[in-house]
């Protein structure tokens, strides 16, 4: 899921702490980051979606 850095865009999320610790468990049981665990979890939500290009 690499960007080219002008095309990536930042924003501040605000979660609840019991969220975070099940996003922080899910990301190290797959050896992702959180960044890294929410792109993916946004990005298979928008494909079975059909929002995103293939």
């Amino acid at each position: 899921m690499a960007k080219d850095k002008d095309t990536v865009k930042s924003f501040v999320l605000r979660v609840d702490s019991e969220t975070m610790d099940a996003l922080e468990r899910w990301a190290a049981d797959e050896f992702r980051s959180i960044n890294g665990q929410l792109q993916w979890i946004i990005a298979e939500a928008l494909r079975k979606s059909g929002r995103l290009k293939k």
